[in-house]
């Protein structure tokens, strides 16, 4: 096994990757900005390089800083977490081309499958079910655009080819609007991506987001870890995800399950990776891979019982999977819920120093968080401050415990959104189960005129 792994990354994946390490007896070096000096990972690593000041472009993206510290602390893997540099084939790249084990898959496949148009081809050829849409990038010619939003039926969305997280992405639902919104989605995915390329899909008007977990080794082998419904979203980020998915009959799951381990020994993908799909009237539609480890990975976790962060590092050492597919068995439920350091209603960050800091406690409970006591949450990141999950023997046991762990939790200091969650844990579509992506934004418009009604 490797001895020393380098964390490129902050913040609480930074500390559950130093915890993966420990646990399988590797030494951390943990490299930092310098506001996040006082972090507990950096504290607990064996070894801390701070690689810059505060601002992402400077620190965690800056590249020759990360390899320089790699070097210098005679790391021998570099372990990209999520977020900055995690799905940037020209890092991995470098990252072995100096010498170092990439915890990840190849520059090769990051690349394949980071463009959404050769993705979605890469997936119609290994038989994983796709949205309609255009075969490929969208021409120059108009008039061919309008025909095959035509053969697509309206309204259709127009996507950047490099585009990820909701940005490059816009609905059109008239043939008068078409051509100038793929000219401005051009024009935005080019400064923004610096590719311009577009592409064209049927919008689908209430889907559901259900995600596959999978885990490939370089030996050939590669299984699927269950499913993820991560729906309850807000201008497409993730606020509460759960495994498994409700309502979605196990033998469904298991068929695309299978073609998305399938797509992957086609591919030769190595490490973790989640398809993510939408899911409406009974289909499932695949939209992006990402070929990291996600946000919601301890969901899976608690239901399967396996490490996906250990088993990261072990196929990038070179080993093969332990376990079959025959042999993953997925009990009882697990929800995750999001810690922001936000208002929980405006989603305005909140950023600043934490007076107090309970987490909650009890059978099934696991908080991934770096925080604690006098931490100063810094203006310069994402808001996610931490993760609260519940696991129970059934959906309606994980709900309970998530609801007393939310009562429980005392964040003083700045604000957080763990008031909206409070109330989404007593929502009476959410505790049904099954909600679409949209449902959440739905219901926070309703809030507000509610609001304006009462006053």
């Amino acid at each position: 096994m490797f001895e020393k792994v380098l964390i490129a990354n902050r913040g609480e994946i930074a500390l559950r990757i130093q915890r993966a390490c420990r646990e399988l007896g590797i030494r951390t070096v943990v490299v930092h900005s310098e506001a996040d000096t006082d972090a507990k990972y950096v504290k607990l690593a064996d070894e801390s390089v701070c690689i810059g000041p505060a601002p992402s472009a400077q620190s965690y993206l800056n590249v020759p800083s990360i390899i320089s510290a790699a070097e210098v602390t005679d790391a021998e893997a570099i372990h990209p977490g999520y977020g900055f540099l995690s799905e940037n084939a020209d890092f991995a790249e470098r990252v072995e081309q100096s010498g170092f084990a990439f915890i990840g898959p190849t520059a090769e496949t990051i690349r394949l499958m980071g463009d959404k148009v050769s993705a979605k081809r890469a997936m119609i050829e290994a038989g994983v079910p796709c949205v309609p849409g255009s075969e490929g990038a969208l021409p120059e010619d108009p008039k061919e655009i309008v025909k095959i939003a035509r053969a697509v039926g309206y309204p259709v969305i127009i996507k950047a080819a490099g585009g990820g997280g909701g940005r490059g992405m816009r609905v059109v639902h008239t043939e008068a609007a078409l051509i100038n919104a793929v000219n401005m989605t051009r024009a935005e995915a080019g400064a923004a991506f610096n590719n311009p390329n577009v592409y064209m899909e049927k919008f689908l008007e209430n889907p559901r987001h259900v995600e596959i977990q999978i885990l490939a080794d370089t030996h050939g082998n590669a299984v699927y870890l269950g499913e993820r419904d991560c729906s309850m979203q807000r201008r497409h980020q993730k606020v509460i995800e759960e495994a498994p998915a409700p309502g979605i009959a196990r033998k469904m799951i298991e068929k695309v399950g299978e073609r998305c381990a399938e797509a992957c020994r086609k591919i030769g993908y190595r490490g973790a990776g989640t398809f993510e799909f939408l899911y409406e009237n009974g289909e499932f539609y695949f939209i992006e891979m990402n070929t990291r480890v996600q946000v919601e990975h301890p969901v899976t976790e608690m239901i399967t019982g396996i490490d996906i962060v250990q088993e990261q590092i072990r196929v990038a050492f070179g080993e093969k999977l332990a376990f079959r597919q025959k042999d993953i068995v997925l009990n009882g439920h697990a929800i995750e819920c999001r810690i922001n350091a936000e208002d929980p209603f405006k989603f305005t960050p909140s950023p600043g120093r934490i007076t107090n800091w309970h987490v909650a406690g009890g059978p099934g409970i696991r908080v991934d968080s770096h925080v604690y006591n006098g931490y100063f949450v810094p203006p310069n990141y994402d808001s996610m401050i931490g993760k609260l999950i519940a696991y129970g023997k059934t959906r309606e046991q994980a709900m309970a415990r998530m609801r007393i762990a939310l009562s429980e939790m005392v964040v003083e200091g700045i604000q957080t959104n763990i008031p909206l969650h409070r109330e989404l844990m007593q929502d009476a579509r959410f505790v049904e189960g099954g909600t679409s992506i949209h449902y959440l934004e739905h219901r926070l418009a309703q809030r507000v005129t509610d609001k304006v009604t009462e006053k």
